[in-house]
């Protein structure tokens, strides 16, 4: 469910959900798009979907054009937490994705659900660059990490990971400071131009493959490569 229009993170990957908002005319420009817009009733929408779909839901992810815990914007994480309590009552887990802060209570909602972090980096010189309204590096890892503590299901998204052209940088070090979690994915940056013109980016992607592969089996991490990332 994506229950904001736009994101304040204005991620720089480029953003696919940005390109699709703007190709379709959803926002005028990267400026509107930065300046998300709350679904007002999407409680009330719940209400009315819950009931007529629950058998063929087998979960809910928030969300996947937006963010659900998106940095600085208390009102939308506020919706977010009422919308999973909504959704868990009527026994449907919920998966969340953010770059924003995890809120420690999410340990109290259902014990199925998973939550989950973006992080393509240590380095915040390179996220104030290419995630600039988004939480901090540790900030989000310190979050996720409380969560796993209190014992909630947690993951990680490498996503869209850069190529050496964009940052230098080792994987396994991202890999050794989010080794709690108990999945990890990973993919790789597409609609770049920038990666396309690193002309090893094949092999590159291969290589980085192997590390996470090798470190999660070793770890014993469940893992998963996003499809088109192996060439």
């Amino acid at each position: 469910m994506n229950h904001v229009l736009g994101c304040s993170h204005g991620c720089l990957y480029p953003c696919y959900a940005f390109l699709m908002a703007k190709r379709f005319g959803k926002i005028a420009n990267y400026e509107t798009w930065c300046a998300p817009k709350l679904v007002s009733n999407t409680l009330e929408i719940l209400d009315h979907e819950i009931p007529r779909l629950k058998s063929k839901i087998e979960s809910v992810q928030l969300c996947f054009t937006t963010d659900p815990f998106m940095f600085g914007y208390e009102k939308v994480g506020e919706m977010s937490i009422a919308a999973i309590k909504k959704l868990n009552a009527a026994g449907i887990r919920c998966t969340v994705l953010t770059k924003g802060l995890l809120p420690i209570e999410l340990t109290e909602q259902s014990p199925a659900n998973e939550y989950g972090i973006t992080l393509i980096s240590l380095d915040e010189s390179y996220r104030q660059r290419i995630e600039p309204g988004a939480s901090p590096y540790a900030d989000r890892i310190a979050a996720l990490k409380a969560l796993f503590d209190k014992g909630s299901r947690t993951w990680v998204s490498i996503e869209p990971y850069p190529t050496p052209n964009l940052i230098k940088q080792d994987l396994v070090n991202i890999l050794n400071t989010v080794s709690f979690a108990n999945k990890i994915i990973f993919g790789r940056t597409n609609y770049s131009k920038e990666v396309t013109s690193f002309t090893t980016h094949r092999a590159f992607y291969n290589q980085q493959v192997d590390i996470v592969v090798d470190f999660c089996k070793k770890n014993n991490i469940n893992y998963y490569i996003k499809k088109g990332t192996i060439t």
